[in-house]
């Protein structure tokens, strides 16, 4: 079901497949250009270019904007196996969620590549990618459980989410540094599970820490990722019986 999705989601366009590294690469290329000429920040981060810290954030990001809008339409998308077969509903976001995350992996590969490019080879650091990798695909499968259930019910919540995902992206530290705020606010943005896993991916690719040396902001994570888990079966548990009629 997860190949299915890609080949629906790329079908019936001449480049098929290229389209999920045109998009992004467009992307980044757009948000380098505006974050380095029009707000001139394009010095070194962590001793890195800011150009390799920035990819290292939206990267990541990709994958997790795809999962809160469109892993929150999935039961939408995929309305005809609801209402038409008797299929396991549940498995929906997780299946939409895999087929996202295959081309993460790709992305994340050219991101190696870049790097070794411009000089920086890989490290042991790299190996708590993986573990990042897992944590991201485990709390946004948990979101789309959650989420799409109560998006199949009313499209108004979909909206509400779309509606969020830009100001997720701009208070997450993904253009900036969240580890120079400190107070309220730095502790605040230390408890965001978007901020932690950008964060996480860049200490792995630039060889920072490892996840364990911060065990306060793992535990929180973990916590979230718990709430996010039950959250998404009790949603699930609580709508599964109404969305065929919605629907």
């Amino acid at each position: 079901m997860a190949k299915n999705d890609l080949i629906k989601t790329y079908s019936g366009s001449a480049l098929g497949w290229a389209w999920a590294v045109i998009r992004p690469v467009v992307t980044i290329f757009i948000y380098w250009f505006a974050m380095s000429v029009g707000f001139k920040k394009n010095g070194l981060v962590n001793g890195y270019p800011y150009f390799l810290w920035l990819i290292t954030g939206l990267v990541p990001w990709f994958y997790m904007s795809d999962m809160l809008t469109q892993g929150t339409d999935c039961m939408r998308k995929y309305r005809y196996l609801i209402t038409k077969m008797r299929y396991p509903v549940s498995t929906i976001p997780t299946f939409v969620s895999m087929s996202k995350m295959v081309v993460s992996l790709i992305l994340m590969v050219i991101v190696v590549i870049i790097y070794a490019i411009l000089g920086f080879f890989p490290t042991i650091y790299y190996l708590q990618i993986f573990f990042f990798i897992f944590l991201t695909f485990a709390f946004f499968t948990s979101w789309a459980l959650f989420a799409a259930p109560i998006s199949a019910i009313s499209q108004d919540f979909s909206n509400l989410i779309r509606s969020f995902v830009f100001a997720v992206l701009w208070c997450s530290g993904i253009f900036w540094d969240s580890t120079e705020v400190g107070g309220t606010i730095g502790t605040i943005l230390k408890a965001n599970p978007v901020t932690y896993l950008v964060t996480g991916f860049r200490a792995s690719f630039m060889g920072q820490y490892w996840f364990w040396e911060h065990p306060r902001q793992f535990l929180v994570f973990v916590l979230e990722l718990i709430l996010m888990y039950c959250l998404g079966l009790w949603s699930y548990k609580k709508l599964r019986k109404e969305i065929p009629d919605v629907l």
